[in-house]
């Protein structure tokens, strides 16, 4: 199952960037995070505005909910085994990081707005971390803000209408207030080695945009 989705997000993501890795970075030199990356990774055109719906209903903004370095998954609550697992990863990563003292928010956004309800998204995140923000939304909501970031997933065909799983892209996604994307996380990435890397990031951003 695990290998199924990996193989479907890395190809989402080569057809979605036209063949690249993500996206290169070209001005190494003049990246103020070079030492903080997994790989040759950064810049590009990932992430921006959203406007999607929160476990109390309320509508909210990417200017919202990404106030603090943030660390935002896109799943679904009826995933069977990867979504939990990598959310947890990730607020296993914000607990480290909160011990270090650096405050960072874990979010999951839901690719599967016609069973995750605002009050299944609650239920969801309270259970991984209590920080943890869960957004939903309208089809058209969660489509922009996955465009934006570049994921891809698509609804399973066939089988029960009411047990249907999602496949989707895995990646977490590491940004900045002020700043906006700086890297991402893949699955094999461990809980230490992204808490090591989002402290370096945090360390390196200017002061005046992280506080």
């Amino acid at each position: 199952m695990e290998k199924t989705y990996a193989a479907m997000a890395a190809a989402a993501v080569v057809g979605l960037l036209g063949g690249t890795a993500l996206y290169i970075y070209l001005g190494q030199g003049d990246d103020a995070f070079a030492q903080c990356r997994g790989g040759q990774v950064g810049g590009g055109d990932i992430g921006g505005a959203f406007t999607l719906v929160d476990e109390a209903g309320a509508t909210v903004t990417d200017v919202d909910v990404l106030a603090k370095p943030s660390l935002i998954y896109f799943g679904y609550t009826f995933c069977p085994d990867v979504c939990p697992l990598d959310a947890a990863r990730n607020a296993e990563a914000v607990d480290i990081l909160e011990e270090q003292g650096f405050d960072v928010t874990p979010i999951f956004i839901s690719i599967d707005p016609e069973r995750d309800t605002p009050e299944v998204m609650a239920e969801f995140t309270e259970n991984l971390h209590p920080h943890m923000i869960g957004l939903t939304g309208s089809p058209e909501q969660v489509r922009v803000a996955s465009q934006a970031y570049k994921t891809f997933y698509r609804k399973q065909d066939g089988g029960d209408p009411e047990f249907y799983l999602v496949d989707h892209s895995t990646f977490t996604y590491l940004t900045l207030p002020g700043i906006g994307f700086v890297d991402f996380f893949r699955r094999e990435d461990t809980a230490v080695q992204m808490a090591d890397r989002v402290a370096c990031f945090v360390l390196n951003a200017p002061n005046a945009k992280i506080n």
